[in-house]
């Protein structure tokens, strides 16, 4: 049988120089996932599983970075996760690939327990929010990234129409960058705030005839809610820039409505 000598040297290729001058911009692991609790904004946590993509630059004379320190860096001090702890991990995982910038994009399944407009019946509802953040020595860049479904009533529709109005479910995604950090929470009200009606994962009856009523009262075209929530946005003196998208998928067609408003105020 082979003999395994624990002193034997084995040679780091990674770490060996490379010939052919070529910085690379992003180099890392990608779609990786990984057990996470997220601060909430009442201070509680709550568990998900995030799927985390992990880059750092790498300069031209080295051949590889160390693949291996990425997945150490989620097992070893990433259990737990929130706005404010988001960029110092970036930071921390720039340092330890011995890189000059770094990138980490974290997505994961965020649920809000919320009560029926009625009969108060409660359900969780899940939201798609992601993190991404840059890092560089003296630069640092935060982005949050939160998709909610709420529900849009074409105004178009009810003013032809004797009988009714055809409405939908829609998508809003918006990405922020902030002064200070937001709760995703904050963003979620906003969202659902400007929508014809927000959704629910459980409506009895009474609930049901609320909703339907209250997005047939609230008619709003593509157009009017992406315009609504920059309005909101425009004013909040938290937010440095935006990119707001939403996408109704339509009942009476087979394509979406969409629209998209990006907005960089002055730092």
């Amino acid at each position: 049988m082979p003999q395994h000598h624990a002193n034997r040297s084995i040679e780091d290729v990674q770490n060996s120089q490379d010939t052919r001058q070529i910085d690379i911009d992003r180099v890392g692991i990608k779609a990786i996932r990984h057990p996470i609790r997220f601060r909430q904004r009442d201070g509680e946590t709550q568990s998900t599983v995030a799927v985390f993509s992990m880059y750092v630059n790498l300069s031209r004379d080295q051949k590889g970075t160390h693949m291996s320190r990425f997945v150490e860096l989620l097992n070893e001090g990433l259990d737990e996760l929130d706005v404010q702890s988001f960029l110092p991990i970036i930071a921390d995982m720039t340092r330890k690939l011995e890189a000059e910038r770094g990138y980490i994009e974290s997505t994961f399944p965020f649920f809000l327990r919320k009560k029926a407009p009625v009969t108060g019946v409660s359900s969780y509802l899940d939201y798609e929010v992601s993190l991404i953040g840059e890092w560089a020595e003296g630069d640092a860049k935060l982005w949050l990234k939160v998709v909610a479904p709420v529900t849009s009533l074409c105004p178009c529709s009810k003013k032809i129409s004797d009988y009714g109005a055809h409405n939908q479910r829609s998508h809003v995604t918006l990405t922020v960058r902030s002064r200070e950090p937001l709760w995703v929470e904050d963003l979620i009200d906003l969202i659902e705030r400007e929508a014809s009606c927000e959704i629910f994962g459980l409506l009895k009856r009474a609930d049901e005839k609320y909703v339907t009523e209250r997005a047939y009262n609230n008619p709003k075209f593509v157009e009017d809610m992406v315009r609504d929530i920059a309005n909101d946005l425009n004013h909040d003196e938290r937010i440095l820039s935006y990119k707001l998208e939403t996408e109704n998928f339509e009942s009476i067609h087979n394509h979406s409505a969409y629209a998209v408003i990006e907005n960089s105020k002055a730092s």
